[in-house]
């Protein structure tokens, strides 16, 4: 059963979903285009600079296994803010890092929390938003990855160039203890998910979840659409600067005006999906990715503008298949073990993500001129998880499709 709250009030909620979304989201992100920096800050190498990528990832996926065991055993609320909080902890010490080991091990605890928080966000969302606007609901929340490629990342960037690496990691923690103070006004108290029977040990909500054979699939589904863009993602800023001939300083134009483009289009897919149906826009949106996924892992030695409109089409169409898909796997869960349900479907897209870094970290090589080899390779790959992903969103039960 969903709390009752008044339009205004639901839109606050949302906005302050995306607001915390923002921050999880810049701090992830920022670490792609501060690639080449770092790299050259502690003297690395590319597969280096994807274990740093990867770490987030990997140790996320942990945390979100971790809280499965526990996570809908309490009230919604508390528990996002305080694991919120202990992110922005992990964040500031990024931020103060001294060598690599140490902002390894830090980008390591920032996953652990980032991971709860983004599955706390989506639970509330499906806890709180009737599955007839969800998807709608999604793209608000959504706005807030073009929010931080609009303004989050290009600032960040422009405070590395000019300030420091550290800089945008303070920002980042900063913002995090605007968006508590926010949220202990605005969110609503969530108790109708706790069960007053005694569970016997506290893996029972997650074999309860795995049990599910649609829960599998939509995990499974989950993992495919990650997998497809995180083989591509984190290594777009590198292959920019040393193939496509793209300066460090021209970088923010991508995020700037990609984030843009996605500010406008999340909307607009969300409320497609909500009228036209979860399933069929997710076709639409993800056959349509099959194309940037091919020409920006590709495309040779490009002016500016060339460049920008592939990656605007990139960002556009490989983060918009997300919008229906997360309503297509929130309403998969079973309501009384959404929590459970999406804090596992955290894990399997944080280990999915991290897996992508990964192997694509090792498929590429940087060579002499510092140009990325391989990489057309990665690109396929990707387009071989999409392809799964789109013939697989079928055999997905949405349970409170009413």
């Amino acid at each position: 059963m969903q709390p009752n709250l008044t339009p205004q009030r639901e839109r606050y909620l949302l906005l302050t979903l995306a607001g915390m979304q923002f921050s999880h989201i810049l701090d992830f992100m920022i670490m792609m285009p501060l690639g080449p920096i770092l790299i050259k800050a502690f003297g690395i190498s590319t597969h280096e600079f994807g274990l740093l990528v990867a770490s987030y990832s990997f140790s996320a996926a942990l945390s979100g296994l971790l809280a499965a065991t526990f996570i809908d055993r309490f009230e919604r609320k508390r528990m996002l803010l305080s694991v919120f909080g202990l992110f922005g902890l992990a964040t500031l010490a990024c931020g103060l890092a001294p060598s690599y080991a140490t902002l390894l091990i830090a980008r390591g605890f920032a996953g652990v929390f980032g991971g709860v928080m983004g599955a706390m966000v989506q639970t509330i969302v499906g806890d709180v938003i009737p599955f007839a606007r969800r998807a709608k609901a999604g793209g608000i929340v959504a706005t807030a990855f073009s929010l931080s490629t609009i303004a989050g990342v290009p600032l960040s960037l422009w405070l590395a160039n000019h300030i420091g690496w550290r800089t945008p990691f303070v920002l980042i923690a900063v913002i995090t203890v605007l968006f508590i103070l926010i949220g202990l006004r605005i969110l609503p108290e969530l108790h109708h998910h706790i069960s007053a029977q005694k569970r016997a040990h506290p893996f029972v909500e997650m074999f309860a979840v795995l049990r599910d054979a649609n829960h599998l699939r939509a995990l499974l589904f989950s993992a495919l659409i990650i997998f497809s863009g995180f083989t591509v993602i984190p290594y777009i800023t590198i292959y920019a600067v040393g193939n496509v001939g793209i300066t460090q300083h021209e970088i923010p134009f991508i995020y700037l005006v990609g984030g843009a483009a996605t500010l406008i289009t999340a909307r607009l897919i969300g409320h497609w999906a909500d009228l036209r149906g979860k399933v069929k826009i997710y076709r639409l949106v993800a056959v349509g990715a099959l194309l940037p996924l091919f020409v920006v892992t590709h495309i040779g030695t490009a002016p500016l503008w060339l460049w920008l409109i592939c990656t605007t089409v990139f960002f556009v169409l490989v983060s918009g298949r997300m919008i229906p898909a997360m309503a297509i796997i929130t309403s998969a869960a079973q309501p009384h073990l959404r929590g459970t349900f999406m804090s596992l479907n955290g894990t399997v897209q944080a280990f999915a993500m991290g897996l992508a870094t990964t192997l694509a970290g090792f498929i590429i090589t940087q060579n002499s001129a510092g140009q990325i080899v391989d990489y057309g390779l990665v690109g396929y790959v990707a387009i071989a998880g999409n392809v799964l992903a789109i013939l697989f969103v079928s055999r997905i039960v949405m349970h409170d499709n009413k």
